[in-house]
């Protein structure tokens, strides 16, 4: 399934004598809780193919989980231009679940060991964001399986906040919506006895028989469980259901709390900054949109409402063009040694 070379000097030298010359490439990968997007990106940084696969965030899916879904994701991308992995020079992963410095440091292993003699760089998905806006202050707002905000100020310095997962965090996102949801109609169902309306769309979903089997698989994928829900709560909301919406409403103003803190962090409180939402749980939801963008209003009256410049997995291979050109240039400072 991986994409495995001998990881020998031998090796390191095939993969320099292939983009010593004109023509190389890199790859770059953006991935989160549900999915991994792989760019390959050649040295004029065009970008020849795009590759999808799982979710590759380790804290979720454990790292050979999301060893595999960056490397299924490559293959496909590298079959598409038909690209050999001997051409590729570097790569860099923006993964969610890896801001801790060992994650880092272990997944920076395992690619190491897919990809030997590459220029290689891990980081995570929100420095990703971070890079895809350009230059200048600017702060995104992640809202997706998970929720965090990255930010940077005048200075160029950066920051962060959220991004801690399910247990410590990750408010306003579609997991938490879902979860919220899935726990009001299962009281709901202790209360009467009763399945509601809303309970059963959930079960129905999820292609479940009762609510026993539904925290089964709670327990055992909560990740493929509350997610799902979120749509559900999103429709109901545009169609006007009072519950739907109350959970979307705490789930907005918890997303600005994430942008308040670091605008205070960061002190752009008056500053003119970019303010750019990104992930999953974004257009979506008439009504959700509308909730989070006047929170954002209130907590950020200065920022202009944007786009990310490039897609974060053409920022990830951009980041490795760079990264290979600082290794050129320190080659030959030391006289190609």
């Amino acid at each position: 399934m991986h994409i495995r070379h001998a990881g020998d000097a031998n090796e390191a030298k095939r993969v320099f004598l292939a983009y010593s010359g004109d023509m190389y490439y890199v790859l770059g990968f953006d991935g989160g809780g549900t999915k991994t997007e792989c760019v390959l990106m050649d040295a004029e940084k065009t970008v020849r193919a795009r590759g999808h696969s799982g979710p590759s965030n380790p804290l979720r899916v454990g790292f050979g989980g999301a060893l595999a879904a960056v490397c299924e994701a490559a293959r496909w991308a590298m079959q598409d231009a038909k690209v050999l992995p001997e051409e590729v020079a570097g790569l860099c992963a923006g993964l969610a679940g890896t801001a801790q410095a060992e994650a880092a440091r272990k997944m920076k292993k395992l690619l190491g060991e897919e990809y030997p003699g590459r220029v290689l760089h891990v980081c995570t998905d929100l420095e990703l964001t971070l890079e895809a806006t350009g230059d200048g202050p600017a702060i995104v707002l992640v809202a997706g399986t998970g929720s965090a905000a990255v930010g940077r100020d005048m200075h160029g310095r950066n920051a962060r906040v959220g991004g801690h997962g399910p247990l410590l965090g990750d408010e306003g996102s579609a997991y938490d919506i879902g979860k919220r949801a899935a726990m009001s109609a299962l009281r709901e169902y202790d209360r009467t006895g009763i399945t509601s309306d809303f309970g059963a769309k959930i079960l129905k979903e999820l292609e479940v028989d009762s609510w026993q089997e539904f925290q089964t698989r709670v327990h055992a994928v909560p990740d493929e469980v509350f997610p799902r829900i979120f749509p559900l709560v999103a429709k109901a909301a545009d169609e006007g259901d009072t519950g739907a919406r109350e959970f979307l409403q705490l789930a907005a103003a918890e997303l600005a709390w994430l942008v308040n803190d670091l605008v205070e962090r960061l002190d752009l409180r008056e500053q003119k900054f970019l303010l750019v939402k990104s992930g999953g749980t974004v257009q979506r939801s008439r009504y959700f949109d509308e909730q989070v963008n006047q929170r954002l209003r209130e907590a950020a009256p200065r920022a202009e409402f944007g786009a990310l410049a490039t897609t974060p997995a053409e920022a990830a291979a951009r980041i490795a063009l760079r990264l290979l050109a600082n290794r050129e240039n320190e080659r030959s400072e030391r006289g190609g040694d």
